[in-house]
């Protein structure tokens, strides 16, 4: 993993509810370095940069270095994000400092491939994700951007388990006592008697209304033109 991914902050001097609503009411969103043994560093984030980051889908798998203006430049891995819980506003976010030397519980994305050659798939069948992410413990080095699963070949009842996962080196479960399920191929939902019915009365309920707004067409154009001519 490289440092690659920049993340630009301005240093911010006061900590506290009051002092991150000021920041918040500058257009900024207020963030914290900690960890790694050192005091923690307030900054504060260009919300349109930060948002970008998130949009990624890997955001807390991802090692950034923050760039600090007026200050060092920091090697960090996201730990947490508040989001307003009405506006679609991020409120504040933790940064973990890492080094070389850290590792690190993480999410890692699942990414399911070759849905058009699963038999069960192409015969109506539903992928039912039990896990979207695995966690694991690694060096902030080695974090897998994704996990791979090949859906090819697999049917109706079929199940991918944690059995599967290709590690790279360095890279362990957290799960490690069991072959927890991932993924299954279910079964396509058949519908009942009852809901077939009403759907088809439901239909003939429709085709019976847009007749009989064909045949009343006539009529108003009729009553109009009497309208027209008095």
């Amino acid at each position: 993993m490289s440092d690659q991914n920049v993340i630009s902050a301005e240093m911010r001097d006061r900590a506290g509810k009051g002092a991150a609503r000021a920041v918040r009411r500058a257009g900024r969103v207020p963030a914290v370095i900690y960890g790694d043994k050192k005091d923690p560093v307030m900054v504060s984030l260009e919300p349109r940069e930060l948002r970008k980051q998130l949009n990624t889908g890997n955001f807390f798998a991802t090692v950034y270095s923050v760039e600090v203006a007026d200050g060092d430049n920091e090697r960090v891995l996201p730990r947490d994000v508040q989001f307003h819980p009405v506006k679609d506003e991020t409120m504040h976010v933790d940064f973990l400092r890492v080094s070389k030397l850290t590792r690190t519980n993480v999410m890692v994305q699942c990414n399911f491939i070759n849905e058009e050659d699963s038999p069960g798939l192409t015969r109506g069948g539903m992928l039912n994700v039990v896990r979207h992410e695995i966690e694991v413990i690694c060096g902030v080095d080695d974090i897998p951007s994704e996990f791979e699963l090949d859906l090819t070949g697999l049917d109706i009842g079929d199940s991918i388990h944690a059995s599967v996962l290709k590690l790279p080196e360095g890279v362990e479960l957290t799960i490690a006592d069991r072959d927890f399920t991932i993924a299954t191929i279910a079964a396509p939902v058949l519908k009942t008697e009852e809901e077939e019915e009403e759907e088809a009365a439901a239909a003939a309920a429709a085709a019976e209304g847009e007749e009989g707004e064909a045949g009343e067409a006539p009529a108003e154009e009729g009553a109009e033109e009497e309208s027209s001519e008095e």
